[in-house]
């Protein structure tokens, strides 16, 4: 029941740390890959590595952002590949100015900043979601994850683009698990996920001084996740592999916390 072997899967943002090591994690489970990213040698020794596991992923060049390449990209996946029954919506990120920094205020923010991070983690979720969905609607199956975070149920300081763009991804989230349950055929699962805090490229420098020592917020952090750990990336791969398979057949719509009690925590 937790099988995913010949599932074909499509991973947007293949070249983040979390991205790579589920690809590594489903490519040893038998799953066909699809590597999605804008820069695609960023991706190839990810590829190289998997295949040489004997797995199956092939890196394809795309804007998440792009409706006309997202659909380049699928007639290439569904030439190679034939169906489409997996996709993590992984892409996202964060930019300076749609965070505040600890000697500004909410009104120093930058709208341009803002717009863009609002863009890329609302939009690069919805649009892959259309695009790839619509394979899984004619199929009548598959199944789709998202990628959220803890700053969506509270106001974690400073990344206010960040933390709005992944609540409304995760409303879309449910929305579109409804839609798709409710109009084709009731066998396409869409759920997200919400990581707790993992050291990763974009945050290592916020969370971890040179020598290699947690910074305030870093700390801070620790003291708020009842584990008293950051998590590893591996830690989230169990739970992908299991809503992706049918062993989550009747679960749809749902945001798993994946963040060592993190969000159980009041703090106090």
């Amino acid at each position: 029941m937790f099988g995913l072997d010949q599932k074909v899967a499509i991973i947007t943002g293949a070249s983040g740390a979390l991205a790579s090591s589920i690809a590594k994690s489903l490519g040893k489970a038998g799953v066909a890959l699809a590597l999605l990213s804008r820069n695609e040698g960023a991706v190839l020794p990810l590829c190289k590595e998997i295949v040489e596991n004997g797995g199956r992923a092939n890196v394809y060049g795309a804007d998440i952002l792009s409706e006309a390449s997202l659909q380049s990209v699928k007639s290439d996946i569904l030439r190679d590949f034939k169906r489409i029954d997996i996709l993590l919506n992984i892409a996202g990120g964060n930019l300076p100015g749609a965070t505040i920094a600890p000697d500004k205020t909410i009104f120093d923010l930058s709208m341009e900043d803002f717009k863009k991070v609002v863009d890329l983690n609302l939009n690069g979720t919805v649009l892959p979601s259309l695009v790839f969905g619509k394979t899984m609607a004619e199929q009548q199956s598959g199944v789709i994850i998202n990628y959220s975070s803890m700053a969506v149920d509270r106001a974690i300081t400073r990344v206010a683009g960040y933390s709005a763009s992944k609540a409304a991804m995760e409303n879309f989230t449910r929305w579109m698990a409804v839609e798709m349950a409710t109009k084709f055929g009731g066998h396409i699962r869409v759920n997200a996920i919400a990581p707790g805090f993992f050291i990763g490229k974009q945050n290592k420098a916020l969370l971890t001084n040179p020598d290699g020592s947690f910074t305030e917020r870093g700390n801070t952090i620790i003291k708020n996740t009842p584990m008293g750990r950051f998590g590893e990336a591996e830690e989230l791969n169990g739970a992908i592999h299991f809503l992706c398979s049918d062993a989550a057949k009747f679960i749809t719509g749902i945001v798993l916390p994946v963040d060592g009690g993190f969000s159980a925590f009041s703090g106090v």
